[in-house]
């Protein structure tokens, strides 16, 4: 293919999945769709510039414009999340925790978190697992205990894990709650004593529920104990992708010297004028939007519940937040059915269950699938459109319908909601 044609059909293919989107139900946790002034600041000449160091103190000439924007950018951080200090510098969430595992953990350190099974993230893995913990930090990674039916942090479980730590010479350097399967708050309030009392420093990753924390509907890590909590700015916040590091005061210059020179070098200037709108964005519109994705998220397990799938937590109303976690192993396994739906232009991701590892299944076919309500939520759907969605995928799952049938329903369907909301 020549230069010419390459980038002909690089055209063609970005069309071309637009086109798609904008005739799929998107039902993946961890994505969402920024507003046109985001996308704009994606666009702008900040993308062309360097700024590497803090605002005002920077290694590039130029930085006239950018210095202010990234100054607001940390005034808006703060306030949403009640921080007394920002860093608003790491590209990402993985790099996020990568500067806090830099800023308070040094290698061969053990740390806790969640396994990947149980929702943690593959920053929180171990190194035979090429997670970014074990393997880019060299930590030495013991989980937390999750109580499977409560799909939450088993507390008795976990002290005594940490007290047994503690007598094996292990004691924790970092703990990091949060996790990518995250339907309920972490018992950050009951722990706090358990891991501050043997010097540990408590982390949040909070990459799936930033959003639903700055608009007030989840909980407030920082509040109940936390010493630092790491973020994405897509997901549940209103994009682009992004991330930032928020703590106290007396931390800062540990964090500071973690993301620059440690972790960036530049940091893409157009994503962060992005997050900047989008913080503002989220501090106007926050409160309701955040409020309508844990209300359409319980809509949407409980409309799948009654026709007919076996949504995990139903006793205590199925989740608190954008994630719904569903048992498909009646109807076969994970990897089957999200190619299914996706044939239908519904597009959700396999996952994990917490017991599937135990019982022989592999994450390419696992017994779950995983839904969130973050970007049907900011297109506009609330808790009737739900019942829609359970019935189109119930037309797919569990009735065998043709996928090609129940396309065209949802590409009909999704006409309605091409108009994004909770935005200026």
């Amino acid at each position: 293919m020549s230069a010419f044609e390459s980038y002909k059909e690089t055209t063609r293919l970005l069309q071309a999945h637009e086109r798609w989107f904008q005739e799929s139900i998107p039902l993946i946790a961890s994505e969402n769709v920024s507003s046109p002034a985001v996308r704009e600041a994606l666009a702008s000449d900040f993308g062309h510039r360097y700024a590497e160091g803090w605002p005002g103190e920077r290694v590039y000439a130029g930085c006239t414009y950018i210095d202010e924007v990234e100054l607001l950018c940390l005034d808006l951080v703060k306030k949403l999340f009640k921080a007394e200090f920002a860093d608003v510098r790491p590209i990402s969430g993985v790099v996020s925790n990568l500067v806090i595992y830099t800023a308070f953990t040094n290698p061969g350190d053990t740390m806790m978190a969640l396994s990947i099974p149980c929702g943690g993230h593959i920053t929180t893995g171990k190194k035979r697992l090429g997670g970014t913990a074990g393997a880019v930090r060299g930590l030495d990674v013991q989980y937390l205990a999750l109580d499977y039916r409560e799909l939450n942090i088993d507390v008795e479980r976990t002290e005594k894990r940490v007290r047994k730590l503690v007598t094996e010479g292990k004691t924790p350097s970092l703990v990091m709650f949060g996790a990518s399967v995250f339907p309920f708050p972490h018992p950050i309030k009951e722990l706090a004593d358990v891991f501050h009392d043997v010097g540990c420093t408590i982390g949040y990753d909070a990459a799936h529920v930033a959003g639903l924390i700055a608009g007030e509907i989840f909980q407030d890590p920082l509040k109940e104990g936390a010493d630092v909590m790491s973020l994405s700015t897509h997901k549940t916040f209103f994009g682009p992708q992004h991330g930032s590091v928020v703590s106290w005061e007396k931390f800062s210059e540990q964090i500071k010297r973690a993301t620059f020179p440690g972790m960036v070098s530049n940091h893409h200037l157009h994503a962060l004028a992005g997050v900047t709108l989008a913080c503002a964005e989220m501090l106007q519109f926050g409160k309701d939007y955040s409020r309508q994705v844990v209300k359409n998220a319980k809509a949407l397990a409980q409309a799948l519940h009654e026709v007919g799938f076996k949504v995990l937590a139903e006793h205590k109303g199925f989740t608190e937040s954008h994630v719904i976690l569903v048992d498909v192993t009646e109807q076969g396994d994970g990897g089957t059915i999200e190619r299914g739906l996706e044939k239908a232009n519904i597009i959700i991701n396999r996952n994990l269950l917490p017991w599937d590892i135990r019982e022989g299944r592999h994450f390419m076919n696992p017994g779950g699938i995983r839904l969130g309500t973050s970007e049907v939520t900011r297109l506009g759907m609330k808790e009737s459109e739900m019942k829609d969605l359970a019935e189109f995928m119930k037309r797919v799952v569990l009735k065998g319908e043709n996928s090609a049938t129940v396309k065209h329903d949802v590409t009909q369907f999704r006409k309605e909601y091409s108009k994004l909301h909770y935005c200026f």
